[in-house]
């Protein structure tokens, strides 16, 4: 008779992280777009950025933004690569090269909102 076998690598996790942080990447896209768009002190000058990056509110959701995006756009990738049968050395391989891809341009984006002088 058939037993089932519950595995932990079902994803199901994974699946749903994936459409919490696209929900909130929608959410955020939005935001970002009647702000830039509509608001009429939206310049996209380096002056215009400098005084509404004074705000934490703003740097903040620049930073969700940087890590929603890179964990839902690797995540997606990743997920694309389980739909193979993958040796285990070249899902080993791909899950390493995304995960360092990703560290680092979070790290890099982290650095430029953080570079962002505050202006008295």
């Amino acid at each position: 008779m058939y037993k089932y076998k519950a595995s932990k690598d079902t994803g199901s996790k994974s699946w749903v992280i994936q459409r919490i942080t696209g929900l909130a990447l929608v959410v955020l896209m939005i935001g970002h777009y009647i702000l830039m768009h509509y608001h009429p002190d939206s310049g996209h000058t380096y002056q215009a950025v400098l005084a509404r990056m004074q705000f934490s509110w703003y740097r903040i959701i620049d930073l969700t933004f940087i890590v929603l995006g890179m964990y839902h756009g690797l995540n997606g990738i990743w997920n694309i690569f389980r739909d193979y049968k993958l040796k285990p050395w070249m899902k080993l391989s791909i899950l390493s090269a995304l995960i360092i891809f990703g560290i680092a341009f979070t790290a890099w984006g982290f650095n430029i909102v953080f570079s962002i002088p505050y202006v008295n």
